[in-house]
């Protein structure tokens, strides 16, 4: 005799139970879908909060640095700009108007000429060289009438 307990349906009833296995497969794909779907959604917004407090505690660190830069250029300017960083790397003091005092200027006529050519007013070449506009004015005339 032969055991047919496991076809209990037969052919038919094979046929439902495979459809039924995979509805139940289709639905926990389904399932796990969506578990990894709202994993997903909480992995985003969990480092979404987690970059907003870094963007605020980065602002409230570079808030301090600049306050206590600002304190330690109202109490040390030449300090504060020896610390200060720059593009390239290059620490420097604050620059100061260097004392020109001892330092002589060679007054030449072909000079002032050259600079007056370069675009130097008469203004100009009369602060620099110490004389007077006039003086200047004469020199330059003195080069046309050579010329």
């Amino acid at each position: 005799m032969v055991d047919s307990s496991w076809n209990l349906g037969g052919a038919a009833g094979g046929r439902r139970d495979a459809a039924t296995r995979a509805d139940e497969r289709a639905g926990s794909s389904e399932a796990r879908a969506a578990e990894r779907a709202e994993a997903m959604s909480a992995r985003l917004e969990s480092r979404a909060a987690t970059r907003a407090a870094q963007a605020q505690e980065r602002e409230a660190a570079r808030r301090t640095r600049s306050d206590a830069a600002a304190a330690l250029a109202e109490r040390d300017p030449h300090r504060a700009a020896a610390e200060r960083k720059r593009g390239s790397g290059r620490r420097d003091v604050v620059r100061q108007d260097r004392d020109v005092s001892g330092y002589a200027t060679l007054v030449d006529g072909e000079r002032i000429r050259t600079l007056a050519a370069r675009g130097a007013s008469v203004a100009g070449l009369a602060a620099v060289f110490g004389l007077s506009e006039d003086e200047i004015a004469r020199v330059l005339v003195a080069n046309t009438e050579v010329a």
